[in-house]
């Protein structure tokens, strides 16, 4: 916009010159042609730039008699640019709009000293010029504010983007890591248990021992396909089985390691959204785990209990117990974070000598 008012004032500046070398118009008019077209690029950017209302106001003040004082020497169509020239400005500086409007009457009274009719008509037509002028200034402004905001909210938007992906990436990793500890860390911790019970009956049972070396085997093969699945899941969503049926695989998978698994449903089976389905077979999972690895217990009940308005899994054992608070490890962290994005909640309770529990507990 300063660069198409630039360019106007040389314009405006160039037909003075010419009026002035051609038809012997006096030469003060090219002095006061020069004055305002200096003041109208240099000034003017000076005191656009940041300078305030009374600056703008004193700038105005200063160009408007000087284009009254050569509008009278030279009435022509430089002239009159320069004023179409100072009108745009006034918007382009945001002064109030009312000292707009009063600039913008002003303008047509350069043309009192003509007779009436005369004086009438090159009025309006000057008026009409510097309001035109006004306008398109003002609609232009507007245009070019739209234009910057727009520009800040597509850059808000790429940040928010790039955010976002950070986001999902940061999720998409701790989900993965939750299935492969809450999978892999089950499958290889059962085969640990296997693998022991193994080297325990070998000098004396030989027989057992290769059974159960042969069901460890079984079970690192089971792992090697969780895994397998879990980076199928990085590609498309897995299948995830009934809920009754997949705990009593893991409490028979239990059951094979030494500690006694009971699986009981209580409540109306009903079908769940695999998400939930998930988080409830792995909190059981965890809980099993950590069971046969650290509760010395002999037996371990999974509880399903379809509620009216929720779903609830509950893994007791009838182990050591403890008084040291719940343990902090991945496996319940990760079994939080799927507790609290279904909205539901995770609960850990342990007394010594009488075992502890792991419920969890989601709406559905």
């Amino acid at each position: 916009m300063n660069r198409a008012l630039g360019v106007l004032t040389c314009g405006a500046l160039l037909s003075i010159v010419l009026g002035v070398l051609g038809s012997g118009e006096p030469w003060l008019a090219l002095v006061l042609g020069v004055v305002f077209a200096a003041l109208a690029t240099a000034a003017f950017g000076w005191v656009r730039d940041g300078k305030g209302l009374a600056w703008g106001a004193a700038y105005v003040a200063v160009q408007l008699p000087l284009a009254f004082v050569l509008f009278t020497i030279d009435a022509g169509v430089g002239t009159t640019l320069f004023l179409v020239v100072l009108v745009s400005q006034c918007v382009l500086l945001r002064l109030p709009r009312p000292a707009i409007a009063l600039v913008i009457a002003v303008v047509p009274l350069v043309h009192l000293g003509m007779s009436l009719g005369e004086g009438l008509r090159e009025g309006i037509g000057t008026l009409i010029s510097v309001l035109f002028a006004a306008i398109i200034t003002e609609l232009l402004l507007r245009e070019q504010r739209s234009r910057a905001e727009l520009a800040e909210a597509h850059a808000k938007l790429r940040d928010y983007a790039a955010q976002a992906e950070r986001l999902a990436t940061a999720q998409e990793r701790n989900r993965v890591a939750r299935d492969i500890h809450d999978g892999l860390g089950h499958s290889l911790t059962v085969v640990q248990m296997q693998v022991k019970a193994a080297r325990a009956v070998l000098p004396t049972d030989p027989g057992k021992a290769d059974d159960v070396l042969a069901k460890a085997q079984e079970q690192a093969e089971t792992a090697l396909a969780e895994v397998r699945r879990s980076v199928r899941t990085l590609r498309e969503p897995r299948p995830v089985p009934a809920l009754p049926e997949a705990l009593k695989a893991l409490a028979e998978e239990t059951s094979a390691t030494g500690v006694t698994a009971r699986l009981t449903v209580t409540g109306t089976e009903r079908p769940l959204p695999d998400e939930q389905r998930e988080a409830l077979f792995r909190a059981a999972q965890e809980g099993l785990t950590n069971v046969r690895k650290h509760a010395g217990a002999a037996t371990a009940d999974v509880v399903l209990d379809y509620a009216e308005a929720a779903v609830r899994v509950e893994v007791r054992d009838d182990g050591r117990g403890s008084d040291g608070g719940p343990p902090t490890g991945f496996g319940l962290v990760g079994l939080r974070e799927r507790a609290a994005h279904l909205g539901g909640e995770l609960a850990f309770t342990s007394t010594p000598g009488r075992g502890s529990a792991l419920t969890m507990e989601i709406p559905g």
